[in-house]
């Protein structure tokens, strides 16, 4: 089994499910995580045999282009883009932070996951 993982992706979007969180905007970071059983000998050394983190960031940055009023729907979209693109990836985990969350007391982040197995 391997795992692949991009963590601390940082964006700017429009989520959220208050109308003044889509017309201001918000910093996210983002986790990923999948595994895979490869299906080539690693020592190849090819792109082709594992799964580009470059090519995860860029799923990433498409979806959050997209607003949406829930983390969960944004996440969701996330994982499902990266198994279409991957169909061989045994799990994919995605967390969704959002930083500073228009709460009345200060929160650092608020997040969802989604993990797909399977």
């Amino acid at each position: 089994m391997i795992k692949v993982s991009l963590h601390g992706a940082e964006f700017f979007a429009y989520h959220g499910f208050y109308p003044e969180e889509q017309l201001l905007g918000n910093k996210f970071v983002l986790d990923i995580d999948v595994e895979f059983d490869p299906t080539s000998d690693m020592t190849a050394d090819e792109i082709g045999d594992t799964v580009n983190y470059e090519q995860l960031y860029h799923i990433a940055g498409a979806e959050m282009k997209q607003t949406r009023k829930l983390l969960e729907a944004v996440a969701q979209s996330i994982a499902d883009d990266i198994r279409s693109d991957f169909p061989f990836i045994n799990k994919i985990r995605v967390e969704l932070k959002k930083l500073n969350p228009p709460l009345k007391g200060r929160v650092a982040y608020s997040s969802v996951t989604v993990t797909n197995d399977k």
